[in-house]
């Protein structure tokens, strides 16, 4: 079949569907994530610079060294310790095995306080906490290391997370205790069950404490999300899986309150409350750190001596990643731009779309 002018049928019908086809299925060419180095710094022969006191540090912890940094690349205070020490943006302790009167600092290099009882210091963000000999009990500590309050428990420890408002502890019977930051009153006693041997080994708490997030049990290991209602934890999705975990797990909260993830054997898995679905990243390693920007989480993981940086979007998508071998190594982030941490090195990368 033939029109007026000659030209097959069939050719027109083929020119047709072409042109039909290339209109349904181009697509635009996708911007990608772009790691750019924008200085490196060697802390092993370090020049440490005085800063405005005000001025934004970035802690650091690599090997037996902990320090401070600027985002423009400046060492402002750098510390080796022989035994242990623990570090946040805001403060810093060097102590060994049973040290009473720890002292602790700012992160101008300042004595800040004295932590009075025996036990290890932790800092988390601005927040002080003291952990008991015995790995049962804990206290909060006012900003020159007074005592708050303590909880004193019989169980041990197994997983901590704490917030402006709230304290969360897990612990190795299976429940979870929630206590309000002001007067270390107990708001939440909760036990996620399910397994045959109770275990918290992840645990976080939603900024404004409405929600509690565990990885718990061994033999039939499972994720629990519980969401407070009056005085009850009401449990509103749950994720059993295929194999345990061993050991302790990264279990946390976004910036933006809606999305918690959760490293499991078989990877990451992201579950967000408000579309009530998960979504799962095949990060095979151990992740060991979480850091988030406005728009873009990293996670630090760990094989051996093999580290992998990895970065997933705001829609839960992994954009890219780039691995290292070190003997330790760290990432922190700021303003948009990402830390790493190298044994005896530290980079400034910005990330951007391109």
């Amino acid at each position: 079949m033939k029109n007026k002018k000659g030209i097959p049928f069939f050719l027109l019908f083929a020119v047709l569907i072409t042109i039909v086809y290339i209109a349904l299925a181009a697509k635009p060419l996708t911007e990608e994530f772009q790691f750019t180095p924008i200085w490196k710094i060697n802390i092993s022969a370090p020049i440490t610079q005085t800063v405005e006191k005000d001025k934004k540090k970035l802690a650091f912890h690599l090997g037996q060294s902990v320090g401070y940094f600027t985002e423009d690349g400046e060492i402002t205070l750098l510390k080796s310790f022989p035994a242990k020490a623990d570090i946040s943006d805001y403060y810093f302790a060097i102590y060994n095995s049973g040290a009473k009167n720890t002292e602790f600092f700012n992160n101008n290099g300042e004595i800040a306080g004295y932590i009075k009882p025996e036990g290890f210091p932790y800092f988390a963000k601005q927040i002080i906490y003291v952990f008991l000999p015995g790995g049962c009990s804990f206290s909060k500590c006012t900003q020159t290391g007074d005592i708050l309050w303590t909880y004193e428990g019989t169980i041990p420890i197994t997983a901590f997370a704490a917030n402006d408002n709230h304290t969360a502890a897990g612990f190795a019977d299976g429940t979870i205790k929630v206590l309000n930051n002001a007067d270390g009153q107990t708001e939440v006693n909760f036990a996620p069950g399910g397994s045959d041997y109770p275990v918290i080994l992840g645990l976080d708490i939603s900024p404004d404490g409405k929600y509690v997030a565990s990885i718990s049990g061994h033999k039939k290991q499972r994720f629990v999300l519980s969401r407070r209602e009056g005085n009850q934890q009401k449990i509103i999705y749950h994720n059993f899986f295929e194999n345990d975990l061993p050991y302790r797990t990264i279990v946390r909260f976004c910036k933006d309150s809606r999305r918690i993830l959760y490293n499991f054997p078989q990877g990451l898995d992201i579950y967000d409350i408000e579309d009530k679905k998960s979504k799962f990243i095949g990060i095979k390693d151990k992740i060991i750190s979480v850091k988030e920007t406005d728009d873009m989480i990293f996670l630090l993981s760990k094989e051996k001596k093999k580290y992998t940086v990895s970065l997933v979007d705001s829609t839960n998508t992994l954009e890219g990643s780039f691995s290292f071998t070190a003997e330790s190594a760290f990432i922190n982030t700021y303003d948009n731009n990402l830390y790493v941490g190298r044994d005896n090195s530290i980079s400034r990368i910005k990330v951007s779309k391109e």
